[in-house]
């Protein structure tokens, strides 16, 4: 494996560089040229192939009830394991359905962050 310094790295690749240490401003997209049309396909795709866990479903629930109800369904489905599926409970009963989170509500994954 190849070490480069942080200076060198920026004299080769200033753009990526910028990019890598300061993160990509909508300013930035805007000078690439993406409009207002493009924006949600870019949302889209940072989301892309992203596979929503317990605690995802979770965060869409309204009441502790349906809470457990996802707990129930993934623990039978085989798709948490039963030392998780205590945990969650036990975080459940003990500090509330928010402690997961805020409320995750709909077109989530389709808004820009």
């Amino acid at each position: 494996m190849v070490s480069i310094d942080r200076k060198r790295f920026r004299k080769l690749f200033p753009h990526l560089a910028e990019e890598v240490e300061g993160g990509k401003s909508k300013a930035h997209i805007d000078q690439l040229g993406v409009s207002a049309e493009n924006e949600d396909s870019l949302t889209e795709r940072r989301w892309a192939g992203y596979d929503p866990g317990v605690i995802d479903f979770i965060r869409r629930c309204n009441t502790e009830e349906q809470a457990e109800e996802i707990i129930d369904y993934l623990e039978k489905r085989g798709e948490v394991m039963p030392e998780r599926v205590a945990e969650l409970r036990r975080q459940l009963r003990e500090e509330g359905l928010r402690s997961f989170g805020d409320k995750k509500e709909p077109d989530f994954y389709h808004r820009e962050r």
